[in-house]
């Protein structure tokens, strides 16, 4: 009986690191819901490129308009996820503040939205995920600062996506130049490679809030309505947001299980 006892205690403290270090495993989906603004930079409003480093100049109220995002994600592995995201959003653009204020005062407002195909590498993980005293609540906060880095994901994301665009506003001045040049298109569909990085914090087993800053460069120079000769680069526009990541539990088929999305 003693013999077993032992046996049993060391089989317990070999597998027990393993099993541990393997219960991300048990939740590799998350939906998130994300809501924050956006910013565009196209030939409409702006600094030159020579004026304007980083395009710090061109953060302002002015063109900041919404943006909100669904997403669902699926850990490949501990480190490296794949991300299916949809995000809808609004731009502006207006030359009253920038290089090209000196009388041609375009401005135009266009809806985007993206439909993108993402992956994700996590090069800082929260130690929480394999927690087993975190993932049934019995765990209590000792530290709240050592504790809040041990929850922390931050990550880095690329891929491919499209954005389909609509011109659905254009002052007097720029109404005369779509009139004058029917070939400048008001709308359309085009790819856009996304760029981007962004960090999670754990409040509890399933629930995570985070923010995520996602550049976009699009193959075409139209999201605004408008090009020139001068134009040197396609359009760019970038998103800030607030997520809310809830995380699913996997099924033994590896799928999500929706029937334990409250446990």
């Amino acid at each position: 009986m003693v013999k077993r006892l032992i046996m049993m205690c060391m089989v317990v403290s070999l597998t027990a690191p393993f099993v541990s270090g393997q219960l991300w495993k048990m939740k590799r989906y998350e939906a998130t819901a994300a809501i924050g603004t956006s910013q565009f930079y196209g030939d409409i409003g702006g600094f030159t490129i020579g004026e304007n480093a980083l395009g710090i100049r061109d953060l302002t109220f002015r063109q900041t308009r919404f943006s909100v995002n669904g997403s669902f994600r699926y850990f490949i592995t501990d480190n490296i996820a794949a991300r299916l995201s949809l995000t809808y959003l609004m731009t502006h653009a207006d030359d009253l503040r920038g290089s090209n204020n000196d009388g041609r005062l375009f401005k135009t407002s266009s809806f985007i939205y993206e439909p993108a195909l993402l992956g994700e590498y996590y090069f800082v993980r929260n130690r929480e995920r394999n927690s087993f005293l975190f993932q049934t609540y019995r765990y209590r906060r000792a530290n709240r600062l050592r504790d809040f880095f041990r929850s922390v994901d931050v990550y880095a994301l690329t891929g491919i996506g499209g954005a389909g665009y609509n011109v659905f506003y254009g002052n007097d001045k720029i109404q005369l130049k779509w009139d004058q040049d029917p070939t400048l298109r008001r709308s359309g569909f085009t790819a856009v490679i996304p760029l981007g990085v962004g960090a999670k914090v754990a409040i509890d087993p399933n629930l995570l809030l985070g923010v995520e800053l996602a550049g976009r460069y699009a193959l075409s120079d139209y999201l605004d309505g408008y090009t020139s000769e001068w134009s040197k680069r396609n359009d760019v526009y970038h998103t800030f947001s607030v997520t809310l990541n809830y995380r699913i539990k996997t099924a033994r088929n590896g799928f999500p299980d929706l029937r334990m999305m409250r446990q």
